[in-house]
């Protein structure tokens, strides 16, 4: 039995936030000891050519990314490489500094392996982060910046958020994923319709050059999901991102009514949506899923249907520190297995095919 596994039942005796926050205190406290933080990347980090990929003209050494949320305002990138991602996003952050919703924000729901949260964007405001995030960029990975409103922000007023954000931190961040999805911040789902779509790439495409991402929600009908695909791509978004956490109480009878639901109840519908998304813009756009992720069979599954990159973060608090290494080491496995050369030929091979006229025709 692995120390993890030993010490989980004290670590879940803690409440989700303050673990999370003892979770950096160490990552900060580790970083002090380089031959031990030396170690431990050595152990976890799978640099494999297998796994290499070049996308957006970014290095990705591996698929396995920091889902947003994990490090909300850039406090522990240099910890990354630690626990063996091959890339992350910070946030969500949004222009000003906020506290985030009332505390207990954090619910812990150990038979269903999830978690449910309701921060609201808790961060340190884009002018702090950028400070920290000026002392290491360029970093050896590449960072995400997750942006979002301000939970005061009025509808009408939010593509001004979004503007400034990418202002602010265009020059230490290799990418933006835009964040209407997110369900803690009352109306934010409501931009995630096609006019404010369209407006808010045609603002942000002026003011930066490097990729910008869009993250669907897994609670919007089928329908709307292949309509907003395709014009989120039609407009010029460089990904899609499926997909944040679920409002679906009714997945684990959670006797809170608030905050989204992430970790394993989620991976069904989440590898649903991906499989909506990929059907539609495979081969336009890169696609990242997220969601219930938690093994490298479960990867490879989401590889095979289309995704060119993954994110984890409910995955390490139930599988441990070493989950990203396991998952990489055993995508190889997988690839070797099915006669793959590299990860990119297997990525979309489960794709279905979509019929021509004459096709269905007959």
């Amino acid at each position: 039995m692995s120390l993890f596994e030993n010490i989980k039942p004290l670590i879940y005796k803690i409440d989700p936030e303050t673990a999370h926050n003892i979770v950096e205190l160490i990552f900060k406290t580790t970083r002090r000891c380089p031959l031990f933080f030396n170690w431990l990347i050595e152990k976890n980090f799978i640099d494999d050519p297998m796994l290499n990929q070049k996308i957006w003209n970014l290095e990705f050494k591996n698929p396995i990314g920091v889902a947003a949320g994990f490090d909300k305002n850039a406090t522990m990138i240099p910890a990354w490489p630690v626990l063996g991602f091959g890339w992350g996003e910070i946030g969500a952050v949004t222009p000003i500094e906020q506290p985030g919703n009332e505390k207990p924000r954090s619910w812990r729901w150990v038979e269903h392996e999830a978690i449910q949260n309701a921060y609201g964007f808790n961060n340190d405001g884009m002018h702090i982060i950028k400070k920290r995030l000026e002392k290491i960029y360029p970093f050896v990975l590449p960072i995400g910046a997750n942006i979002g409103k301000n939970k005061t922000t009025p509808e009408d007023k939010a593509i001004e958020d979004y503007k400034a954000l990418v202002k602010t931190l265009n020059d230490v961040v290799d990418f933006f994923v835009i964040n209407i999805s997110s369900p803690n911040t009352p109306g934010l789902r409501d931009l995630l319709n096609a006019e404010f779509i369209a407006k808010l790439f045609s603002e942000l495409k002026s003011l930066t050059k490097k990729p910008i991402l869009i993250k669907f929600s897994p609670d919007m009908e089928d329908e709307m999901i292949i309509n907003l695909a395709n014009l989120s791509v039609l407009n010029g978004a460089d990904g899609i991102i499926v997909t944040n956490t679920t409002v679906n109480y009714d997945l684990i009878e959670t006797p809170v009514k608030k905050g989204g639901i992430s970790g394993k109840p989620l991976a069904k519908r989440s590898f649903e949506v991906l499989r909506i998304v990929a059907s539609e813009v495979f081969g336009k756009v890169p696609i990242i899923s997220v969601g219930g992720i938690d093994s490298a069979e479960e990867a490879y599954k989401r590889i095979r249907m289309g995704a060119s990159l993954l994110q984890i973060y409910t995955a390490i608090i139930y599988k441990g520190p070493s989950v990203v290494r396991d998952i990489n080491l055993g995508l190889i496995e997988l690839l070797k297995k099915d006669g793959f050369n590299h990860i990119s030929e297997a990525i979309g091979v489960d794709i279905p095919k979509k019929l021509t006229k004459d096709e269905d025709a007959s």
